[in-house]
């Protein structure tokens, strides 16, 4: 949890990203503004369309081109503004600073390379000098999967769903980044095994002091992990604050909506 007296690593400030005609564009994100603090999991949390996907690659400038464009705002990230970078300023950002996990770990994850090849490709070109099979191993080891030698040559569709997202997980932290993005790390999952994803996630906070910004549209996974929260609907940021407060007692509609949605075990008369 965040120190009141720390400096956030992350501020994005009214950004605006835009897709479509510059007439009449669709506005992905319209003046969103939220910070993360270091040791931090802010839950970004909104259905799907509302924003909060594109919001999170614009982080490290990956804005799919050229049907969408960033056209203002800042995002302060160490005390840079990343949209100020060059492209070789950007390489050093994407992986080593700022990590992503993205949706569904089988469409992600390369069906034709062995899974220590996807996971060494970025101590590869981030780490020189480090031994790339012995990283791996630890890497592995430490996102709880078992055998890491064995898991290391084997290809994506030999593993599990929740072992495929421990791999998306350990290609993250490959090159020890100080934010996490996780887009929808559970999707796809079952219950158990996304709970098993969620505390891994603390966990790693914890030991590695990253600050995780959690991406999702089911506010009934954050109750339990993210420090605070960011509702977004449209574009635009429309509550926020810590967890407990927001989810004991929202103040917008949209929210009191969403939590509506969580399903909710009832006993049968």
């Amino acid at each position: 949890m965040k120190k009141t007296t720390d400096n956030p690593l992350l501020d994005v400030q009214n950004l605006q990203v835009h897709f479509g005609p510059v007439s009449n564009p669709v506005r992905a994100a319209d003046g969103v503004s939220f910070r993360i603090f270091p040791r931090e999991i802010v839950a970004l949390v909104g259905e799907s369309g509302s924003g909060k996907s594109i919001s999170a690659l614009a982080l490290a400038r990956l804005v799919p081109e050229p049907g969408g464009r960033i056209i203002g705002g800042k995002i302060i990230f160490q005390g840079m503004d990343t949209l100020t970078l060059k492209r070789s300023g950007l390489r050093k950002l994407r992986g080593a600073r700022i990590a992503y996990i993205f949706q569904e770990p089988a469409t992600s994850l390369n069906p034709v390379f062995t899974v220590g090849w996807q996971v060494g490709e970025a101590i590869r070109l981030h780490r020189k000098g480090v031994r790339v099979k012995n990283e791996v191993e630890k890497l592995l080891t430490a996102v709880g999967l078992p055998d890491p030698k064995r898991t290391a040559g084997a290809y994506p569709h030999e593993l599990s769903g929740g072992m495929q997202q421990r791999v998306m997980i350990a290609m993250a932290l490959a090159c020890d980044p100080d934010l996490l993005v996780a887009d929808e790390p559970t999707t796809a999952l079952d219950v158990t095994v996304q709970n098993q994803i969620l505390d891994l996630l603390v966990e790693l906070r914890e030991k590695r002091g990253l600050s995780i910004l959690l991406i999702t549209h089911n506010l009934g996974i954050v109750a339990n992990t993210a420090d605070r929260i960011y509702v977004m609907n449209s574009g635009k940021i429309i509550e926020s604050g810590d967890t407990k407060t927001v989810l004991r007692t929202p103040r917008h509609d949209y929210t009191k909506k969403l939590l509506a949605a969580v399903p909710r075990l009832h006993k049968v008369s």
